[in-house]
């Protein structure tokens, strides 16, 4: 462009020359000086080493000596700090731990080896202050995740959080990159919606401010809607035309509990499969996405999972490479009885054939099978929901479901087959009393209809496995639970 514009100049040639030459060298000159702005990340990376860049972030710790003033910075980038070093006239009584600064210097290498490179800064501006005193995060001091949990506007500033977000966005991903390599559809499935997937009654409805007083108003969709508890059965529509679909996004549960494996706002990761018939293609899709996704967070956020490992849940990496490194053992939900009934271990839940797996039955299991996760299949027909494909296996009579139960957690994933079949799907339903609310959902077995199934993971509860977190509500941002909505 600069160029182009020095020939349109009516110059001598040797005049144009030269002006042409200074205009360059001025460009040159003031690229050079001008400082790059990039993360702490990149800076850290050692490629700009001799390069004029800017940096903004928090300062996490201020060393101050006679001649020279220390700051350690980050910017959420990474859990590694970068050092800068200034002259101690640059020192600023703003300058206070949680403090945000920009900073302009140049990049150098440090003779440190906890500390290879080091910013010598020639400007430092405070961009907003924190007071230390109120700031309920102390310099050099380790909360404990209940306390950081008591402040969900500030916890993000810690160590500890700042690792969780980034896990969270790298998990999240390896899970798309997975299912996008393996042919998968994402669908946006709706939140609002008039379905009760899971038949539990365990819904938000949807009430807006009546329109009027007329009583066909106090319907804003003509029909009662809710929060959705899964996108399932969107997701089966969907597979009516693409092989495989997938859905990732937030799904609710207005369940009356605290417990530390429950929220009322969650992300849940669900698939569906068209022309199968066995839940052996369905376990491999949950293994090997459980595998893939917890490789590369490993690898891409090795210094995030140390310090879960090392800090909060000490000796927890070992489990973790066990659950990668090995396949995961599947047994019926028969089996599964058998193994409790026998054991010398003393159950608050009963363990007889027809009772549903509580969390300290699928803990047991889980550790009975070497503490890795396993496959529970073939659970009893009346427990499950009526979509899930009837084995005909009298006189136990059984549904070809499956779940994963994992280490620390116990369900991690849900699924099953799905009723392909006309006549038996129908008189479930029948028998529920739903024929009439689900007859779009009997159209789909009318028109084209395919063996299929389908599964769920619940997104957090992934988390608290590999990073072996005891609250879910350490997971997430922003937790929801009963009698608790903060911001």
């Amino acid at each position: 462009m600069f160029q182009a514009a020095a020939k349109t100049l009516p110059l001598t040639p040797t005049i144009s020359s030269v002006c042409r030459v200074v205009l360059l060298n001025n460009i040159r000159y003031y690229c050079k000086k001008t400082p790059r702005k990039i993360r702490v990340s990149e800076a850290l990376s050692g490629a700009e080493v001799g390069t004029n860049v800017k940096v903004q972030g928090w300062v996490r710790s201020v060393r101050s000596q006679k001649a020279n003033l220390f700051l350690d910075v980050s910017d959420g980038s990474c859990l590694q700090l970068l050092q800068i070093v200034a002259s101690s006239k640059l020192n600023d009584s703003l300058l206070t731990f949680g403090s945000a600064v920009e900073i302009t210097g140049v990049l150098k290498k440090s003779t440190h080896q906890k500390q290879p490179i080091e910013l010598e800064a020639e400007k430092i501006r405070v961009v907003g202050e924190c007071d230390p005193v109120d700031f309920p995060f102390k310099i050099k001091e380790r909360h404990e995740l209940e306390y950081i949990r008591q402040f969900p506007h500030l916890r993000c500033r810690t160590n500890v959080f700042g690792s969780l977000l980034r896990i969270r966005s790298e998990a999240t991903s390896a899970i798309h990159s997975y299912f996008k390599e393996n042919g998968f559809v994402q669908i946006h499935t709706p939140i609002i919606t008039s379905n009760d997937c899971e038949g539990a009654g365990e819904l938000f409805r949807i009430e807006p401010p009546p329109v009027s007083e007329n009583e066909d108003d106090k319907n804003f969709f003509s029909v009662p809607a809710f929060l959705t508890v899964s996108g399932q059965l969107h997701l089966e529509v969907m597979s009516g035309a693409c092989h495989r679909v997938y859905s990732f996004g937030p799904t609710f549960r207005a369940e009356n509990s605290q417990s530390r494996r429950h929220l009322a706002e969650f992300y849940m990761v669900e698939a569906e499969v068209s022309f199968t018939q066995s839940l052996e293609d369905l376990t491999r899709v949950m293994e090997d996405m459980f595998r893939l996704a917890t490789e590369h967070v490993l690898a891409h956020c090795a210094k995030d999972v140390d310090l879960f490992h090392k800090h909060v849940t000490p000796g927890h990496r070992a489990a973790v490479d066990a659950m990668v490194k090995q396949r995961f053992p599947v047994i019926t939900y028969s089996e599964a009885i058998d193994i409790l009934s026998r054991s010398s271990e003393t159950f608050v839940f009963p363990t007889n054939w027809g009772c549903d797996l509580q969390t300290e039955h699928e803990k047991y299991l889980v550790k009975h099978c070497g503490n890795i996760p396993v496959f529970v299949t073939d659970y009893p027909y009346d427990l499950k929901p009526f979509y899930a494909r009837d084995n005909q296996d009298h006189p136990k009579h059984t549904a070809a479901a499956v779940d994963l139960l994992v280490p620390g957690v116990g369900e991690l994933f849900g699924g099953s087959l799905r009723e392909e079949r006309l006549d038996l799907l129908r008189a479930r339903l029948e028998a529920s009393g739903l024929q009439d609310t689900y007859s779009w959902y009997l159209d789909l077995r009318k028109f084209g209809s395919v063996p299929h199934g389908g599964f769920g993971m619940g997104f957090e509860r992934y988390l608290q496995c590999i990073l072996g977190v005891d609250n879910i509500k350490d997971t997430i941002p922003f937790p929801r639970f009963y009698r608790s909505c903060v911001l």
